[in-house]
């Protein structure tokens, strides 16, 4: 789903003649933020198109690279934590992914109540088939830029990442109101 659905980016002009109504904007901070949610935009509508044509989505393939970069097999509980999706979002991605016989569902051997996930040969199949492509496909996004400006874009995103936590961490938070029964 876009983060920024507009058609044009705002000329620097029209922000900064923002700053007369909204003081507070910071307008190449703005320009930054804007630029920043278009990229994600196109990154990934592109990412999407190339996983529709190995056959997944965006969910499907978390699952199952989470899945490949471990030997053995994952609860789906784990697997929700890390793809950071809800367990219900998970189980719905799960029952899919069994339906096309991509990964197995089965009991825990050592806690019976535990559930295991893991990939069958079909999926592994698939991710190995899959991931070569996958990679070109980053390389290719990624290849405009040298190897010195991807560690600074790394650096700098890190820094953005830490902006939003500090910006979690300083919001007030919100009460739930009780639902009565």
């Amino acid at each position: 789903m876009p983060l920024l659905m507009l058609k044009d980016m705002p000329r620097y002009e029209c922000l900064l003649k923002g700053t007369v109504r909204y003081p507070s904007l910071n307008v190449a901070a703005f320009e930054a933020f804007l630029h920043l949610l278009r990229t994600n935009d196109a990154v990934f509508a592109s990412k999407t198109e190339f996983l529709a044509t190995q056959g997944l989505s965006q969910g499907r393939f978390t699952v199952l690279m989470l899945l490949d970069g471990i030997s053995g097999s994952l609860t789906p509980a784990e697997l929700a934590d890390a793809a950071g999706v809800s367990r219900a979002t998970m189980t719905g991605l799960i029952d899919t992914l069994v339906k096309d016989g991509l990964v197995l569902r089965e009991g825990d051997k050592t806690d019976r109540r535990a559930v295991c996930v893991s990939l069958t040969i079909k999926g592994q199949k698939l991710i190995a088939k899959v991931l070569p492509e996958y990679c070109r496909w980053v390389s290719k996004i990624m290849d405009p830029l040298s190897e010195a400006q991807r560690k600074q874009l790394v650096r700098l995103l890190q820094s953005i990442l830490a902006g939003v936590s500090l910006d979690r961490s300083v919001q007030p938070k919100t009460k739930r109101s009780k639902r009565k029964a």
